[in-house]
C-alpha cells in the first residue's frame, strides 16, 4: 500500500499554505503513563522527533510495520506551528500556533524496549515511516485554554486512552519554551505534547475513533 503524499488539512477540509516539517515529540509528560511503563520522571522534557516522512493522513486506513513485533497507540494533542519560535521568544501561542489536532506516535514497543535496555536512542521504533498519523487542525481560535483540553481513543467500541492537558506535567507554553532552547521551530512543523495512560497493541481491522475537546471527531482503521 503507498499513501498519498501528506499535507497539513484543515477542519473544513482546506489544504493550508504550511510546509510540511519536522514533529517533535514530548515524552514522559504524563505521570499516569510514566507509572504504567514504570519509567523514571524526567527532570527536563524529554525530546525525541519524527521526520516529514513519519506524517500521514488519519483520513487514510493505517498499516502497521510487519515482523518488528508490538505496535502500540499513544495517543496526543497536536500543536501546528504557525510562525518561527526561537530560544528567548517570549511565548504567545495564538500568534505561534495555527491549530490543534490530534495525532498518534506509533510505536515499537518491542523494539524499543531493546533499544532502552541498550543506551541506544529510539528513532527505529519511533520515526519509522507512516508512524505519526495526524487528523486535520482546528483554528487556535476555536479554543479558549490549550492547557484544558479533553481527549480520548476508542478501539473497537472501547475506550482506551483518556486524557486532559490540564494533567501535563509541563504547560503548552513551557513545553514550546523548553523545546526552542534546543532547537527552533518553524511553520509547518508539529509539537506531540504526550500521551496518557493506556497505550496497547493495535492490531489489523482495529477500527479507531479520536475526540478532541468532546467536539471534533475522527476516525480510521487498521488494514
Amino acid at each position: 500500500m503507498s499513501y498519498s503524499l501528506y499535507q497539513h488539512q484543515s477542519i473544513s477540509d482546506n489544504t493550508l499554505d504550511l510546509p510540511t516539517g519536522k514533529v517533535v515529540c514530548i515524552g514522559r509528560n504524563y505521570l499516569d503513563h510514566i507509572r504504567e511503563l514504570d519509567n523514571e520522571v524526567p527532570e527536563q522534557a524529554l525530546l525525541f522527533m519524527k521526520p516529514a516522512t513519519a506524517l500521514v493522513s488519519l483520513d487514510e486506513p493505517l498499516l502497521l510495520p510487519a515482523g518488528l513485533g508490538e505496535c502500540h497507540n499513544e495517543l496526543e494533542v497536536a500543536l501546528l506551528i504557525n510562525s518561527p519560535i526561537q530560544r528567548g521568544d517570549d511565548i504567545n501561542i495564538t500568534e505561534m500556533i495555527w491549530g490543534v489536532g490530534l495525532g498518534l506516535d506509533l510505536t515499537l514497543r518491542d523494539l524499543q524496549s531493546k533499544l532502552k535496555n541498550k543506551g541506544q536512542p529510539w528513532e527505529r521504533a519511533k520515526a519509522f515511516d507512516y508512524s505519526c498519523p495526524i487528523s486535520r487542525f482546528i483554528p487556535i481560535n476555536e479554543f479558549h485554554d490549550l492547557n484544558q483540553l479533553e481527549f480520548s481513543l476508542i478501539i473497537n467500541n472501547i475506550t482506551r486512552q483518556q486524557g486532559s492537558t490540564a494533567k501535563m506535567m509541563r504547560s503548552i507554553e513551557s513545553l514550546l519554551s523548553e523545546i526552542t532552547d534546543c532547537f527552533t521551530l518553524l511553520p509547518g512543523d508539529i509539537v506531540l505534547t504526550g500521551t496518557p495512560a493506556g497505550v496497547g497493541v493495535l492490531n489489523s481491522g482495529d477500527k479507531l475513533a479520536l475526540t478532541l475537546a468532546n467536539r471534533y471527531k475522527f476516525g480510521c482503521e487498521i488494514i
